[in-house]
């Protein structure tokens, strides 16, 4: 351990001291004990989301759009969305619109990564993916994980919103020790091994020099399943421990028919299975019809160097290109929206 980093466990230890915070002891201690029940790490992989740098809120980079998705162009899309709502919605000023309209007309031809809008600079980023394990499987939540205040199954509820939006990206976040520790951990982390093709590994090894400073994100929870293969997610990653307790929920009650096409016998025997599910309350694991599911704690981090985060690598792959995504809009705010009989734009 240098001396930068030691310096830097000594100053949380530190400051969790001065802070006398029964409830931050805790949660430190129930890190360490789950970096002893599960001591590997499983990585899943790249995610990528949007930050955005706005002089009038600081210096700092802050997160946009959570850093959930798992293409460059899917962050891409969404910062493409955000720019065209913000230009038809928030704005009455023509110049302005020019502005944001600007930039969506780059977005909808090119796969940018980062635009200048307004004296804002917007990025997508990347992070990486990954969960604590031991020889059974997946980490489950921690009985510190925060749970919604009130908790519901009703399939209408609104999930917990995302702890990522407007997260400042601060790699001196004093997080704890635990945290401080499993930064040191990652400081250096590259892909290695054979299963990783050769570009992949070198754009892993570049980014430990160009953005060396690891940043922990927000903790998720998923659904996932044992398969073949291994642990394969099954939905997005949620806010809470119960948003991802729904979802495996209303999968099993209703919306795994409609995507599978599910006979009504088997609809029927499913259905019955999420409500076995959901008076077990707080189960983090279910087995039914020979499948094992699991809820999990999934981690993330991204890296920061001099001039902000890391943005996608090279290698990393798009299954497609930029489009144009909404109607055509003038400075007035005029939409025009194109005929689908004649294919001529109408205003």
């Amino acid at each position: 351990m240098d001396d930068d980093w030691q310096q830097q466990i000594d100053a949380l230890q530190e400051e969790l001291v001065r802070r006398d915070d029964p409830a931050a002891w805790v949660r430190e201690a129930d890190a360490m004990d789950a970096s002893r029940r599960y001591p590997a790490l499983s990585l899943r992989g790249p995610v990528f989301g949007v930050a955005a740098q706005d002089p009038a809120a600081g210096p700092q980079w802050r997160l946009l759009k959570p850093v959930t998705d798992g293409m460059p162009q899917v962050a891409r899309d969404g910062l493409h969305s955000h720019l065209w709502f913000t230009a038809k919605d928030d704005t009455d000023d023509p110049a302005v619109r020019r502005e944001l309209l600007a930039a969506v007309a780059v977005m909808e031809r090119e796969p940018v990564n980062e635009v200048e809008v307004c004296g804002v600079r917007y990025r997508v980023v990347r992070g990486d993916e990954f969960a604590r394990c031991d020889d059974d499987g997946l980490e489950p939540p921690r009985p510190t994980d925060l749970e919604p205040v009130r908790r519901s199954w009703d399939k209408r509820a609104k999930d917990t919103a995302s702890p990522d939006v407007g997260f400042v990206l601060d790699p001196a976040r004093p997080d704890g020790l635990a945290a401080g520790a499993l930064r040191l951990g990652l400081s250096d982390f590259a892909y290695t091994g054979a299963r990783f093709p050769t570009d992949v590994r070198e754009d892993s090894e570049r980014a430990v020099a160009t953005h060396p400073d690891p940043v922990l994100l927000p903790t998720g929870f998923g659904v996932v399943e044992r398969g073949r293969h291994g642990w394969q997610p099954c939905g997005t990653l949620m806010a809470t421990p119960h948003d991802a307790r729904r979802l495996l929920y209303n999968g099993m009650s209703e919306i795994w028919a409609m995507l599978y096409r599910y006979d009504e016998a088997k609809k029927a025997k499913y259905a019955r299975a999420a409500e076995e599910y959901k008076a077990l309350d707080r189960a983090d694991e279910f087995r039914f019809d020979g499948r094992l599911f699991r809820i999990c704690r999934v981690e993330r981090f991204l890296r920061m160097g001099p001039d902000g985060p890391e943005g996608p690598r090279p290698s990393d792959i798009d299954e497609y290109g930029p489009m144009k995504m909404h109607p055509t809009m003038d400075e007035d705010g005029t939409i025009h929206y194109e005929s689908e009989e004649t294919g001529q734009e109408t205003g």
